[in-house]
């Protein structure tokens, strides 16, 4: 005859006395199922899907249930990877950065991934600092937003928005050729021919490689650019300030002009601002266009027409790519380059111009 009180699972509170919040052997014994069969379904692995949805319910209530935790150092070492990921940014604040880090977020949680976040102010030595301290910290893999890397790194890497390719790195880059004919041709096509320019700062992986397309974009329109209507933010503050500061140079060249793309969405609400202090309206004096489409861009007054990096496509992509050459590092072979396109977002910021008369 069975003992039936030796089969009988252990009770909840009598677990915790013994030794706290359960083990995966303890919860194999109170469900009656092997240990590699519950970690596959709490691990949510493909294998899983083999298992009825009735048992895999049981699993999860009984986690619940008892507190069970998975030992993630065990885990890692049974794996040969930390599940950690190395990001690098400029700063976090918000534009660009945020929204690439809010889709990067999205696909490294989605596989299992955790993050260390440094922000190195475009500061050389804290780059190279932080490449060291990332290694150090045994990360799986590394992402740099808007960063030049100071040195090729052994570990599989991506970066966003890089112009200079290394061995083995894959870049996520915009189409800024696109980019730049989207802007000029909407402007050009609403009658702007004196078109103001602001360029990004000189530590910006994107200031070059925009300012070329929009010198293309504009000879192709046939639209001249003066010297006197182009201007370059200063300094690295992530603020309205830089584009604030850049249009008053421009308004104080005394050069008339009808409309202005600004390198950012930031820079181009510190430039309406600056605008209306000198007596513009916008968009019935100077139509304005950002660039990146930030979550606020559509919330200014006037909404702000603008240039949409795919920015959390961006991040996903990165994060996806960078899995994949863990995964499999065979990927990471050859320096890969994946060039995404832009969209243009027509809000109230931009209109015809005025009339030469009124002008």
């Amino acid at each position: 005859m069975t003992n039936s009180g030796q089969n009988r699972a252990p009770k909840k509170d009598k677990l915790q006395k013994i030794g706290g919040p359960a083990s995966l052997a303890t919860l194999s014994a109170h469900l009656g199922l092997s240990a590699a069969a519950i970690s596959r379904v709490l691990n949510g692995v493909p294998a899983a899907k083999s298992i009825p949805k009735a048992t895999q319910e049981r699993i999860f209530a009984a986690a619940k249930e008892f507190n069970y935790r998975p030992n993630v150092l065990a885990r890692s070492l049974r794996r040969g990877h930390s599940m950690n990921i190395g990001v690098l940014v400029p700063e976090v604040s918000e534009g660009y950065a945020t929204l690439v880090l809010s889709g990067l977020e999205q696909g490294l949680l989605q596989a299992g991934y955790c993050y260390f976040l440094l922000s190195h102010h475009h500061r050389a030595e804290l780059i190279a600092s932080s490449q060291w301290m990332l290694a150090e910290r045994s990360v799986d893999g590394m992402v740099a937003i808007d960063t030049v890397l100071s040195e090729a790194s052994h570990l599989p890497t991506v970066t966003v928005s890089c112009p200079a390719e290394q061995q083995g790195v894959t870049n996520i880059v915009l189409n800024h050729k696109r980019a730049a004919e989207l802007a000029i041709e909407h402007l050009v096509g609403l009658g702007h021919r004196t078109i103001a320019v602001i360029k990004g700062q000189q530590f910006s992986s994107d200031t070059t490689p925009r300012w070329q397309a929009i010198r293309q974009a504009t000879a192709k329109a046939g639209i001249k650019l003066d010297a006197k209507l182009v201007a370059q933010l200063e300094g690295d503050a992530p603020t309205h300030e830089p584009g604030y500061f850049a249009t008053q140079w421009l308004l104080a060249s005394n050069t008339p002009f009808t409309a202005l793309f600004a390198f950012n969405d930031v820079s181009a609400i510190g430039a309406v601002r600056a605008l209306r202090e000198a007596g513009l309206r916008v968009p019935q004096d100077v139509s304005v266009v950002g660039f990146d489409d930030v979550q606020s861009a559509a919330f200014q007054n006037p909404a702000l027409t603008t240039v949409r990096q795919p920015l959390r496509t961006m991040g996903m992509l990165a994060a996806e790519s960078l899995v994949r050459q863990i995964k499999s590092p065979s990927d990471a072979v050859q320096a890969k380059r994946l060039v995404v396109d832009p969209e243009l977002v027509v809000r109230e910021s931009t209109c015809a111009p005025p009339e030469p008369k009124r002008r």
